[in-house]
């Protein structure tokens, strides 16, 4: 049997199709009955019949939108339809049509297509409004394997054939995904029968959706549906990650989409990959096999496996274990991973982010040396090296006390809003959804129901690319009050980016990198409410700039504690890739800022890299009141990692690696003090607050620098107990010393001892 709502959804794409040539005839093919796949029928029997077939109800399907399956052209057999039996079996419906049309039992009832078998078709007219690229989706069913169809325009195939699956029944109902490419205007769109199945029979048909246009987000970014063959989207996958795997500091970006469906395919993830699931939930883009990261082009050595990431997937892994090796700028945010997860692939990792999931299994650390997992849900946690963080996690570690293990747990999260992330619906329109804010949180939000927040329709952002725009075409965009989507890339940029309205969204695809080139700060922000950064690496260019990324101008003062401001994945970069400079990274003047996942690295490494060559004083500079930070990673800065002048701040984990390249303790004194503290909180502020916090130093230039504490505080703070579990540790064993770990309290990290904890 066949469900006529999938086949009337798909019928009508068809049609419209069909009507935008001019055609209005059902029947595009051969007259007489042969149902060809092709434009193989003569052209005088496609005039004929194009001359004598009328779409259903004397208007052509309107495309984007939904077919249904029972409503064929009129004309009858070899115009509206081909029938080998030309009988109505079901007897419902259309009753003097030579088509089996029954009650169907699917989500909005109607009626179904059914009894169907090869060399069957049927057409539909249409009328599309715009050319474009569309989301094609059938609603099918079949009790045992299914056959196979594919969709004609104008009698020239415009998919492959698409396999139905044994549905278990022929009224359970599944959706196929494809695409299909239409001209504006009317068209005739054809389901054709190619084979049967098990049963006899192709299948049920109940609709078949045309979607919105597929915005345009450039050659970088790959979109799968699960009706295309899984070699070919294996294949594509393994293209990109052979040449991304080990291109570390190359400038080649991709986001790969998945629609909601399932698949069984192997995603290796390599540098500047993102992998990003559709649906609404996790749960949606279902992928058997492995979404993972590996060490092997470092012979396990996951600690430079750095900008990549996954996002609202569920896996279930090949032999039950899933595999992230990775260090920062990294993150894994909604995911599902249906068995076990391990951190690390046999050697040292120096991870890393894991928010909003669930994973069924045991989540194995291994060789991490920290790592931050907030507002997820988990069976179990093993192992621990220095610094392990727990904020609103279900399942992370009972019993702790502090430093055996050295795991910080804390039972949920004050305030967060989670990342904002694109979706697509069944007519194929994409959104971006964007999570309302939350208190005293725990475990993952879409696993008891929908998140709230707000959805936004794709028309809304200005989707920019960076073969063809600059900042004059991003900033005229955002002057217009559109959001902005960054789709993969490197963007050059010789203006500031200039966010100035309340609740503007910036979503970055594919770790989109933004590079101003003549010392200008590459984003700004008003001192407004509700703004969600999100997705971006900020890089230095080779003449400084004063800051990559400025929230609120200095001086800002409003409050923003019913909306604020959200900054999600941003990392910044100075030098590495070529020579950077920078005064300071990142720059927080606006209050009651959220900030979830930062790394802000000053090279040690690769290009461009030496204490007079990517300079830069200050990775996080924060001025604002009342602002929080969840995952706060600072690295290598030649003066304070983070600088704190702001009331009423809290951290929740912080790692910091202090400048490998000092040249001699001379070059580097505070005043009186050995060097530059790691995190400095001003004398002047009175209330501050951090969890599990892990500073290292290796002083590979001069082991005999020394750093005279990894943290100071105002002393009358600490009787406030401003900071909570503390870690340093002098690498190598002892290459260099942090002489204590706040103000004058706390043993040396040295030689002598390299590993050097404090409660608080």
């Amino acid at each position: 049997m066949l469900n006529t709502d999938a086949l009337g959804y798909l019928f009508k794409n068809f049609t419209l199709a069909l009507a935008g040539a001019g055609i209005l005839s059902a029947c595009i093919l051969s007259a007489c009955g042969d149902g060809g796949s092709t434009a193989a029928g003569s052209s005088a029997k496609s005039a004929a019949a194009a001359a004598i077939g009328a779409p259903y109800g004397g208007t052509p399907w309107a495309l984007p939108g939904t077919i249904e399956a029972e409503n064929f052209d009129n004309g009858g057999q070899n115009v509206g339809y081909y029938n080998a039996a030309n009988s109505n079996q079901g007897g419902q419906y259309r009753g003097a049509e030579g088509i089996g049309i029954e009650a169907s039992s699917d989500s909005g009832a109607g009626y179904d297509i059914g009894w169907t078998t090869a060399g069957e078709w049927l057409n539909y007219s249409v009328n599309v409004a715009a050319a474009g690229s569309y989301p094609l989706q059938v609603r099918v069913a079949s009790l045992g394997q299914g056959g196979k169809f594919h969709v004609n325009v104008d009698g020239v195939a415009a998919t492959s054939q698409l396999t139905i699956p044994d549905t278990q029944g022929w009224q359970n109902w599944q959706t196929l995904s494809s695409s299909i490419n239409l001209t504006a205007g009317q068209h005739v769109i054809q389901l054709y029968m190619d084979s049967a199945g098990s049963s006899g029979a192709v299948g049920n048909f109940n609709w078949l959706a045309v979607g919105s246009a597929a915005p345009d987000f450039g050659p970088n970014v790959l979109v799968f549906d699960p009706g295309m063959p899984a070699a070919t989207i294996q294949g594509r996958l393994n293209t990109i990650f052979s040449q991304q795997e080990s291109n570390q500091f190359g400038n080649a970006r991709y986001a790969l989409l998945f629609k909601p469906g399932a698949y069984n395919v192997d995603v290796n993830v390599g540098f500047y990959t993102q992998v990003l699931g559709l649906g609404n939930s996790p749960d949606d883009v279902n992928i058997t096999g492995a979404v993972h990261a590996e060490a092997d082009w470092d012979n396990g050595n996951a600690t430079q496996n750095f900008w990549r990431g996954a996002e609202n997937i569920a896996v279930s892994p090949s032999g039950g274990l899933d595999r992230w090796a990775v260090s920062q700028g990294s993150p894994l945010r909604r995911m599902h991973i249906k068995g076990n997860l391990a951190l690390d692939d046999g050697g040292w990792s120096s991870g890393g982010f894991l928010a909003d999931s669930k994973v069924d299994g045991q989540v194995q650390s291994g060789g991490q040396q920290q790592w931050f997992t907030r507002n997820s849900q988990i069976g179990s946690w093993s192992g621990a090296n220095w610094n392990m963080v727990f904020a609103g996690v279900d399942g992370a570690p009972g019993g702790v006390v502090w430093p055996n293990p050295p795991d910080t747990v804390l039972g949920s999260t004050p305030l967060v809003r989670e990342k904002p992330f694109l979706t697509i619906d069944t007519a194929g329109n994409y959104n971006v959804f964007v999570p309302a804010l939350a208190s005293n949180g725990h475990g993952a939000s879409w696993t008891n129901g929908a998140a709230a927040g707000q959805s936004l329709a794709i028309g809304s952002f200005y989707i920019a690319k960076e073969s063809s725009d600059t900042a004059a075409s991003i900033n005229a965009a955002l002057s217009q009050g559109k959001n902005l989507i960054l789709t993969p890339g490197v963007y050059h940029l010789n203006d500031t980016l200039r966010i100035t309205r309340s609740n503007t969204v910036v979503l970055g695809l594919g770790l989109a990198t933004l590079l101003p080139d003549n010392g200008v700060a590459a984003m700004s922000v008003a001192d407004v409410d509700g703004v969600k950064i999100a997705g971006i690496l900020f890089d230095a260019g080779p003449v400084s700039s004063p800051v990559l990324l400025e929230v609120g101008p200095a001086g800002s003062s409003a409050s923003h504690a019913a909306n604020p401001t959200s900054l999600h994945d941003l990392f910044f970069r100075i030098g590495g890739a070529a020579v950077g400079k920078a005064a300071v990274a990142l720059k927080i003047n606006s209050s009651d800022v959220i900030g979830d996942d930062f790394w802000i690295w000053r090279a040690d490494h690769t290009y461009g890299v030496g204490w007079n060559s990517n300079t830069a004083a200050n990775g996080l500079i924060v001025n604002g009141a009342n602002v929080t930070i969840y995952g706060l990673f600072v690295e290598h800065f030649q003066q304070y990692q983070t600088l704190w002048n702001g009331n009423g701040g809290r951290v929740y984990f912080y790692q910091s690696e202090l400048p490998y390249d000092v040249p001699n303790q001379s070059s580097w004194m505070n005043g009186s003090k050995n060097g530059y503290t790691s995190y400095k909180v001003a004398d002047t502020v009175t209330s501050h607050q951090a969890w599990g916090l892990g500073i290292y130093c290796y002083f590979s230039s001069n082991s005999s620098v020394k750093v005279s504490s990894a943290i100071e505080a105002p002393a009358s703070g600490l009787n406030g107990a401003m900071f909570h579990n503390m870690t340093t540790v002098s690498l190598g064993g002892g290459v260099g010393e942090i002489t204590h770990v706040i103000n004058q309290y706390g043993n040396s990290a040295n030689a002598a001892s390299s590993v050097v904890r404090l409660a608080q």
